[in-house]
C-alpha cells in the first residue's frame, strides 16, 4: 500500500454510474463491479466497492462466497435480512450499523425482509434501500465475523459520527470495528431545523476520501452542488465545508492509505 503526494478532487455524477437491472434489482455501481469493468474505475484509497441497491419485497441475493474483504451494508429505507455460514443472522434496517469480515471465507444471503425474520410482524411490500461497501482488510486470512449495532440516536445529533473503523483514533468513538487500521466510514443525517436553515460540517483530513450522498443535496466547498447519487474522491485534501439545506444523508470514508504501489 502506498499513498499519492498530489491534491486532487474528483467528481462522478450519480447518473453515470454503471448500472444492472433485473426484475428485483436495481444496482448502481460507483466502480468496477461484476461484468461491469473500467481499468480505470476499480477503486479509490481501499474501497473497492460502493453500489446502491434497491431490492423488491421478497428477492434478494441468495447464498453467495466472500473472501478477504470487509463489508459494511447502509440501508437507507426498508429493511435486510442478512444470514451466514457461521450461524449470524439478524435484520438491518435505517440507523443500524453493520459489518461482515469474509476472512478466510463466507458464505451469505441478504434479502429484503418483507416477512420478517422472526415471522412475528405483518407482510410488507416496501422495497429495500441500501448501500454496500468493501474495504480491503489489513490482511488476508483473517478469522470470519459479523458485528451490528443500534446507532440512531447518535445520528439525531446531525453531525459525522464513525460509523465503522480500524483507525486508532477512533477506536473510543466507533460504532462497529473493522480489521483495516487505515480505514473509517462516517456516516451524516443532516437536518435543517427549520425552513431557510442550514447546517454544516467540515470533511476530516486524510489522503484519501470518499464522498457519497446517500440522499438529499448538499453542497460542498470548492466543489459546488452535490445531488442524490453524487460522489466526490478526493486525494491529499480535506476540511471542506459541507452545507445542507434540505434534509440530506451523506456517507464519508476516510482512508489512510491505497491499494497498489508506486
Amino acid at each position: 500500500m502506498s499513498t499519492l503526494t498530489t491534491p486532487h478532487i474528483d467528481v462522478h455524477r450519480g447518473g453515470d454510474r454503471m448500472k444492472t437491472r433485473v426484475s428485483w434489482l436495481d444496482s448502481k455501481h460507483s466502480f468496477s463491479f461484476g461484468e461491469h469493468y473500467d481499468p480505470d474505475n476499480t477503486h479509490h484509497g481501499l474501497l473497492l466497492v460502493n453500489n446502491e441497491d434497491i431490492v423488491s419485497p421478497g428477492q434478494g441475493f441468495d447464498t453467495h462466497p466472500h473472501r478477504d474483504m470487509e463489508i459494511v451494508t447502509w440501508v437507507l429505507g426498508g429493511s435486510l435480512v442478512h444470514q451466514d455460514s457461521l450461524g449470524h443472522s439478524g435484520v438491518i434496517y435505517p440507523g443500524l450499523a453493520q459489518r461482515m469480515s469474509a476472512g478466510t471465507g463466507i458464505l451469505h444471503s441478504e434479502k429484503n425482509d418483507s416477512w420478517r425474520l422472526d415471522g412475528r410482524a405483518p407482510q410488507h411490500d416496501e422495497p429495500v434501500h441500501f448501500v454496500q461497501m468493501w474495504v480491503v482488510p489489513d490482511d488476508p486470512g483473517l478469522t470470519p465475523g459479523y458485528e451490528q449495532l443500534e446507532i440512531d440516536d447518535e445520528l439525531a445529533g446531525g453531525g459525522l459520527v464513525t460509523v465503522a473503523s480500524g483507525l486508532p483514533r477512533y477506536r473510543d468513538r466507533t460504532a462497529i470495528a473493522i480489521n483495516s487500521s487505515h480505514s473509517a466510514l462516517h456516516v451524516a443525517r443532516m437536518m435543517s431545523a427549520e425552513p431557510g436553515a442550514e447546517q454544516v460540517i467540515e470533511l476530516p483530513d486524510a489522503p484519501y476520501l470518499h464522498f457519497f450522498v446517500a440522499r438529499g443535496e448538499v453542497e460542498m466547498e470548492g466543489v459546488g452542488p452535490l445531488y442524490e447519487g453524487d460522489a466526490v474522491r478526493l486525494t491529499r485534501t480535506g476540511g471542506q465545508r459541507v452545507i445542507a439545506r434540505r434534509p440530506s444523508e451523506i456517507l464519508v470514508w476516510e482512508m489512510h492509505a491505497r491499494l497498489g504501489a508506486q
